[in-house]
């Protein structure tokens, strides 16, 4: 039942205009805002962190009122991608750096991205299947089956296959072996067993050493890629392909790549920081 009625909300969210769907959003995030006080001191925390005295305190609450807003905006557009197509994609995303990809791949042995949870990082991965790109997406599921099966048929929609976060290694590389396209988030905290703590903002976080390793292994390419938020529209930015180092040693090799990845993130935060 409550299935059915996710998609029936998405479906009447899918067929609103942007006019609505933004505004409406906006006001979203601005609620929760308000009343979530617990995530808007984490947020406000985390941007001091990265900042220190850089930013005045209007500064921080200005970014963590982006952040929700964005949050607002991201969580009604995630409802219209499963009615989206590609011909829908003109005028309401714009995109940069296909090249960097297609070079990628004409070199037959896969790609990874790496990105972050920055924009509307869902819509992004729906364009990159929409394409003709379709993404093997790394996620970890989630505790309700009910909303677990109604996220992954939005996410499938547009022809991208989702790989559970564990035990994916075997799956990756079969994907990567394929010429396939791998999807990776790399700013959330992992264990150790998952990690290396590298800086972040300054402060050492336990991050995903997968992307290297999967990339030690399969010789794959690793690119990292962003969509930003432009008022109604959005960009889509493909990236250069990191230079990775590679000296045989495996776990040194995952540390030093880790930290580059984690540092082409870090620049785009510092550039968008809502």
């Amino acid at each position: 039942m409550l299935f059915f009625l996710l998609k029936s909300i998405a479906f009447i969210i899918g067929h609103l205009p942007l006019s609505i769907v933004v505004p409406a959003g906006k006001i979203l995030g601005r609620l929760a805002y308000l009343l979530d006080g617990k995530h808007r001191n984490i947020a406000s925390e985390n941007i001091r962190n990265a900042y220190g005295e850089d930013l005045s305190p209007k500064e921080v609450r200005g970014i963590v009122k982006k952040v929700f807003e964005n949050m607002g905006i991201t969580a009604l557009e995630f409802m219209r991608i499963p009615w989206l197509k590609r011909d829908a994609l003109a005028g309401y995303v714009e995109w940069s750096g296909l090249e960097h990809l297609d070079r990628a791949l004409a070199r037959k042995k896969g790609v990874i991205l790496v990105t972050a949870h920055m924009g509307c990082w869902e819509l992004m991965a729906a364009w990159y299947g929409l394409m003709g790109y379709p993404v093997n997406v790394v996620i970890r599921k989630l505790d309700n089956p009910v909303l677990e099966k109604f996220v992954d048929w939005v996410r499938t929609r547009s022809g991208n296959i989702m790989v559970s976060k564990g035990r994916a290694m075997r799956k990756l590389l079969r994907a990567l072996s394929g010429n396939s396209i791998v999807g990776i988030l790399l700013d959330q905290n992992v264990t150790r067993k998952e990690g290396v703590f590298v800086d972040f903002f300054g402060i050492p976080a336990c991050t995903n050493k997968g992307p290297a390793m999967l990339a030690a292994i399969s010789g794959a390419a690793v690119i990292p890629t962003f969509i930003l938020r432009e008022g109604k529209r959005h960009r889509v930015v493909i990236g250069p392909e990191v230079e990775l180092v590679s000296t045989g040693d495996r776990e040194k090799d995952a540390l030093e790549n880790t930290k580059k990845c984690t540092k082409v993130i870090e620049d785009m935060i510092r550039k968008e920081p809502g």
